[in-house]
């Protein structure tokens, strides 16, 4: 009987998760714009998984961003996720906030919009305290929201609230308490797809916290194999960004033009685990670090760089799309 009970409750709960992900939007992403340079080019940094009040080397990642972001003139900073550890913040006035960002990040170049998505990590704690204006009156870099897009003229941003597509952090926390505020009931859960058909950039970037392919710890998210990568390749995603494993990678698609980048090793790293999956891994480097991006209408440009600021390995691609359609990016409303 308490199997029948377990089974049914697993099956209840696998039905919500389905309900949450597919259900119709509720409400239409926050689009925000963020200019690009006069040229019409765009250079930003990426980093992941850092919140550690500057321990585990995240000061020294911190002190190269800042001068690798002068040397890009860059635009502003993407956070992958896991802002502050252990259990993300304990209220709008948790003096983690500024022992972690606002007194860490402090070079002159990264003075510039920080926008962050939610990791697990930062569930496990007040998860509306960091998506609060309060914290942007602290530091008025910080835009942190669920998911949302940002346009920078030839590019968009596809920001994606990663930790509800997970089902085990529904139904086997552990001894883990997840803030569900705002996401649950979870059929209020917004859908992506008609976010993505909309736009008509001449780059179209993911970001999330969870990995959807990687040959560290956590490995590949089948939940986000499952649901979210289709959504990206129906809509010509070129490339998906995330955190979530404490490492720096590349890795190709086997089976569409998507590139995924894990940026995740803003701190605490080493954790000394690989193992290839079936896509084509083309660069892994198992400690602190971050990346950078540049950006044009004709081609990307990646680099890595260690906890020094030494360039650990570089990727460029040209555009996909068709020269003839070089124009700023335009986002499609319904009429």
């Amino acid at each position: 009987m308490a199997k029948s009970r377990a089974s049914m409750t697993g099956a209840l709960a696998l039905l919500a998760v389905a309900a949450l992900l597919c259900a119709p939007a509720a409400a239409e992403l926050a689009r925000l714009e963020n200019p690009a340079k006069n040229d019409g080019s765009l250079s930003l940094l990426v980093v992941g998984d850092w919140g550690r009040k500057g321990t585990y080397n995240q000061s020294r990642v911190a002190d190269q961003m800042g001068r690798i972001g002068e040397k890009l003139s860059i635009d502003f900073v993407i956070s992958t996720g896991d802002n502050f550890y252990k259990n993300g913040l304990t209220g709008v006035d948790d003096q983690a906030f500024e022992q972690s960002f606002t007194d860490i990040y402090t070079a002159k170049s990264l003075q510039k919009p920080w926008y962050l998505v939610l990791g697990n990590h930062d569930y496990r704690g007040d998860v509306l305290a960091q998506l609060s204006p309060v914290l942007r009156k602290i530091d008025s870099r910080f835009i942190c929201m669920r998911s949302f897009i940002v346009n920078a003229e030839i590019v968009d941003f596809f920001f994606i609230d990663t930790t509800p597509f997970q089902l085990k952090y529904w139904t086997h926390p552990k001894e883990s308490h997840y803030d569900w505020r705002g996401v649950a009931p979870r059929e209020k859960y917004i859908d992506l797809d008609e976010a993505m058909r909309k736009s008509s950039a001449m780059w179209k970037i993911a970001v999330g916290h969870h990995t959807m392919r990687s040959v560290s710890d956590h490995g590949d998210t089948k939940e986000l194999l499952q649901l979210l990568l289709p959504v990206l390749q129906a809509n010509g995603v070129d490339f998906y960004i995330n955190g979530h494993d404490h490492c720096l990678e590349h890795i190709s698609s086997r089976d569409s033009p998507i590139q995924y980048f894990t940026s995740g090793g803003g701190s605490k790293a080493w954790r000394g685990v690989f193992q290839p999956n079936q896509d084509n891994l083309e660069f892994f480097y198992d400690g602190q670090g971050f990346m950078s991006l540049q950006l044009d209408q004709n081609e990307a440009e990646f680099i890595f760089y260690d906890v020094n600021g030494n360039i650990l390995y570089q990727y460029s691609r040209t555009s996909l799309r068709k020269t003839s359609h070089l124009q700023p990016s335009s986002y499609v409303t319904d009429e």
